[in-house]
């Protein structure tokens, strides 16, 4: 009997001694498990620069400012000067990506040491804005060029009213200008005496302060204080510039929105466009006013 009670005695303190080295393996595991997952939500540190249009700035800055928050040791930098500018940064090293509200010209890419990697962040409605107060309620495309050209000058010959029309548009380095001057003016010179704004809020600000004004922005610009005209293609009805009627391809004047790197990006870079591309990421592009790629 006690040879029995010795045996089961023994089997006991080994189950329970097994037990102890399985909780201190277990227990290992997870410190350094814990601890791996801390220096993963770490290891992302330093500056980066985001620089250019102010289209695609409120894109960028959500995209910072959530990204920040997944990673507190990173400074995400926006500057929103215009996507010349932030093109020309790039070609001068003093950002790591571009935003561009325009396809980066060939003439630039050729003053890049290496291969350009575009990347097309989302969409963009590009809204004719008037002040409030004006009557007129559409627009064709054939009247916005005749208009931003000069031909027309008055809001009577658009059904408006007998008053001057005072016309803004943005400066020359603007993606927003190129791209506008392109697909509405088809390439004519904007009227000579036209006003020019240095910022889609600007734009914005402007035309809510002159009742005769007419200009454009990006469609996230859009508020109380402007009017988004609809407006109409060639022998189609006037189409109001909203998300839905640019995603369905309803607007007629939408464009893409572009980030650019020299090379595939890395580092911190890589890690802001993986965010952006991702489901919430996506989510902010629609948030702050524009249309998502995904």
């Amino acid at each position: 009997m006690f040879k029995k009670w010795s045996r089961m005695s023994l089997l006991l303190v080994v189950l329970l001694l097994a037990a102890g080295l399985a909780a201190g393996c277990g227990s290992g595991d997870n410190k350094e498990q814990g601890q791996q997952e801390q220096q993963n939500a770490t290891e992302l540190s330093g500056s980066l620069q985001v620089n250019g249009s102010t289209t695609v700035t409120p894109i960028a800055q959500g995209w910072a400012e959530a990204f920040n928050e997944k990673n507190p040791e990173v400074d995400v930098v926006i500057s929103g000067t215009g996507s010349g500018n932030g093109i020309a940064a790039l070609i001068n090293g003093t950002t790591e990506i571009a935003m561009a509200s325009r396809e980066m010209k060939d003439e630039e890419k050729e003053q890049i040491k290496g291969e350009v990697k575009e990347y097309v962040v989302g969409l963009d409605a590009l809204a004719v804005i008037v002040n409030p107060d004006n009557s007129v309620k559409s627009l064709s495309l054939a009247q916005l060029k005749d208009i931003f050209t000069g031909k027309i000058t008055n809001w009577k010959d658009v059904g408006g009213k007998d008053a001057e029309i005072l016309v803004y548009t943005r400066d020359s380095s603007s993606g927003t200008y190129e791209y506008f001057k392109e697909s509405v003016l088809e390439k004519e010179e904007f009227v000579a005496n036209a006003r020019s704004a240095a910022s889609n809020a600007a734009m914005a600000s402007s035309i809510a302060q002159e009742e005769t004004a007419i200009g454009y922005c990006g469609l996230a610009f859009i508020g109380s204080s402007i009017k988004g005209l609809p407006v109409s293609a060639e022998g189609k009805s006037p189409v109001e510039p909203t998300v839905e009627t640019a995603k369905s391809g309803e607007y007629p004047i939408v464009r893409n929105l572009y980030m650019y790197t020299i090379g595939e990006a890395k580092g911190l870079a890589k890690a802001f466009l993986d965010f952006g591309f991702s489901t919430e990421g996506q989510d902010i592009v629609e948030e702050v006013g524009y249309i998502r790629i995904d």
